[in-house]
């Protein structure tokens, strides 16, 4: 029995009450599951790269950083961004609920919670992660687990080339035209596999790493024209869906007066050693908040 039980999976609660936190371990783990505690928002994002959970319950009111931080930091990581996030909190209004499932959390439960129901919506979030995690519904690009593969064939490989693209200003475009988000996603993903059609490599790679994260694995030498056409042509596009009574086949959902660009950045192999994915993961979320930090201040000023 127990040899059936110890597949279940791996769970990281977050949460600074002693109290509640040994329950939960005590709890999942007679259920079949490997139960890690984290008691500070801080340490989650290392904690999950030394053992990458299958699911994460986190409180919001944490004594350091709050839970909506961490799951955007969670969210915001290559290694981490496909971990599902089940809020488990305090905090129980219509808002605070909006809040979390707007930052990609996969479910909302408020204290007091009953342990059984806690059980089955954690069985059910862990269901779902497995069903989807082959291929983005929104995208129909590659994900989760299939990401994961080919970072490690990385490993293996010499001459490669990692471009993350990433869209600053998605959060507000989308608490605006929340109807037109899943359209938005597949309008980039369509612009990322047109251009690795036209001016990739055979091997090459597009993926959805979460929300409005995507990554091309490709060679160096193809990164150059790569960001140049994806850019450019995202640009001509929102510029066109500014223009009033302006019609195009270029154009992705309105947006109006918010601003919305394409932050990018690229990790090569000679950027390692790379002894694992994780060391990638890390790479490439360093790349990120390089590229955000570029964007950050003429998108402040527009």
């Amino acid at each position: 029995m127990f040899n059936d039980l110890e597949s279940r999976g791996r769970i990281m609660v977050v949460d600074d009450d002693p109290d509640i936190s040994a329950m939960l371990r005590t709890y999942f783990t007679l259920q079949g599951y490997e139960v890690d505690i984290v008691s500070h928002g801080a340490d989650v994002l290392s904690a999950c790269r030394r053992h990458r959970p299958d699911l994460v319950l986190l409180d919001i009111m944490l004594p350091d950083v709050d839970g909506y931080e961490v799951c955007r930091e969670l969210r915001s990581d290559l290694y981490t961004s496909n971990i599902p996030i089940i809020f488990l909190t305090q905090k129980d209004s219509r808002t605070d609920r909006l809040a979390g499932l707007a930052l990609g959390s996969d479910d909302y439960i408020t204290k007091p919670f009953n342990v059984e129901e806690l059980k089955l919506r954690v069985r059910n979030c862990l269901r779902r992660a497995k069903f989807i995690s082959s291929t983005d519904p929104v995208s129909s690009l590659p994900s989760g687990k299939l990401i994961e593969d080919q970072l490690r064939q990385l490993l293996r490989r010499r001459n490669w080339a990692i471009l993350y693209i990433g869209i600053e200003g998605f959060e507000l475009f989308t608490s605006s035209y929340r109807y037109l988000r899943d359209e938005f996603i597949a309008y980039v993903a369509k612009v990322l596999r047109e251009a690795v059609e036209e001016l990739g490599t055979f091997d090459d790679f597009v993926g959805h790493v979460g929300r409005d994260n995507f990554l091309i694995i490709t060679v160096p030498s193809r990164v150059q024209a790569l960001q140049n056409r994806i850019k450019g042509r995202f640009e001509r596009a929102i510029s066109a869906s500014s223009q009033p009574g302006a019609e195009s086949t270029e154009q992705p959902p309105e947006r109006r007066s918010l601003p919305l660009a394409l932050r990018m950045g690229i990790v090569t192999c000679d950027d390692g050693p790379f002894p694992d994915i994780r060391s990638i993961a890390e790479a490439v979320a360093h790349a990120r908040r390089q590229a955000r930090a570029q964007l950050q201040q003429p998108l402040e000023q527009a």
